[in-house]
């Protein structure tokens, strides 16, 4: 099956960007416009085994800004996470994505054998490979990528996956909507995942948060806040960006191969930490997103082409349980921008 995927994927990249001839759905509330992937084994934008299928969100626009798109020039099946190339930044299938996408840690891949079956939630039941390490850019061969449906309203879209892998005691039913609120510049995402298999799901999830503001570099102008007083143990490259208290600015435009990247800590355990502000003062363009669990862990990660703030929360769930959580992203204009 992998060989299909990778011919597959090959085939669909000089179409993806363009966005032809892959399914899509489009939601508006007179304020804000998201035009979104949609979960599809054939022929489906995201077919990698890294993310979640669901909600993959390609465009969102707000005030004359556009937030989200690909971070990437090019896609090529070969590569393992993405690499430059010329002028191009060429992407592998397991990471060649946009806008907010969530990633799951694996279920039962210590327990699983080379040949039988781990889970990855939002993808489906996988086929280990090896007794190597987990490898998320690795693109694994679905043995099960249970069952999608989709519902789309004026305004929202909601996203469910059933899965019942027997070989591995693992089975649930997840639920992703993208919800725009009515008469605000806002956007909310809300999960759901019961748990109806034998075994407790034990997991974590990030959203990676592809911001691509109007495909412009990030540099001067571009601040990322947070609640908490900033601790890491790998600062940023002091002549790109730098931590002041509850923020980073970065100081030059990331150009070539800069990268900007850093583990946040000094946050405690009140949900009120996991909050995010990402301004471009440039731009006249900022973001805030709120969610409702507080952080495991949190970083940075950015090159010429995207910014992402990647919040990660714990997921527990015994058998015949649910665990819920969500997500607001506010939209709106900064004042001064260009001063």
């Amino acid at each position: 099956m992998k060989t299909a995927l990778v011919w597959a994927f090959l085939g669909l990249c000089s179409m993806a960007l363009n966005g032809a001839r892959v399914p899509i759905a489009t939601i508006g509330n007179g304020q804000i416009q998201a035009k979104i992937y949609l979960p599809d084994a054939r022929r489906g934008f995201y077919r990698g085994t890294r993310f979640d299928w669901s909600g993959v969100i390609y465009s969102l626009q707000f005030g004359g800004h556009d937030y989200y798109g690909p971070w990437f020039t090019k896609t090529d099946p070969s590569i393992h996470d993405f690499v430059y190339k010329d002028n191009d930044i060429v992407a592998g299938p397991c990471s060649a994505i946009t806008g907010p996408v969530d990633e799951f840690k694996p279920l039962g891949w210590e327990d699983a054998k080379p040949g039988s079956t781990f889970i990855k939630i939002g993808v489906g039941a996988l086929r280990k490979a090896d007794t190597g390490a987990y490898d998320n850019y690795h693109l694994y061969d679905i043995a099960n990528a249970g069952k999608w449906r989709v519902k789309k309203n004026r305004d929202s879209i909601t996203f469910l996956q059933t899965l019942n892998d027997k070989s591995s005691g693992y089975a649930y039913v997840y639920r992703k909507t993208v919800v725009l609120t009515a008469g605000k510049a806002e956007m909310v995402l809300r999960h759901s995942i019961k748990n109806t298999g034998t075994r407790a799901i034990e997991t974590s999830v990030y959203n990676h948060n592809f911001l691509v503001l109007d495909r412009r570099p990030p540099g001067p102008g571009v601040a990322i806040t947070v609640p908490f007083q900033i601790q890491s143990t790998r600062p940023p490259n002091k002549s790109l960006a730098e931590i002041r208290g509850d923020h980073i600015s970065y100081l030059a435009i990331l150009k070539d191969r800069d990268t900007v990247t850093t583990p946040l800590q000094g946050f405690s355990d009140s949900i009120k930490d996991n909050q995010i502000r990402i301004e471009n003062s440039a731009l006249g363009a900022g973001m805030t997103i709120q969610a409702d669990h507080p952080l495991l862990s949190e970083s940075l990660w950015s090159i010429r082409s995207v910014v992402a703030m990647e919040p990660f929360i714990a997921i527990s769930i015994k058998p015949g349980q649910e665990f819920t959580w969500t997500s607001t992203y506010e939209y709106y204009a900064v004042p001064g921008a260009g001063k």
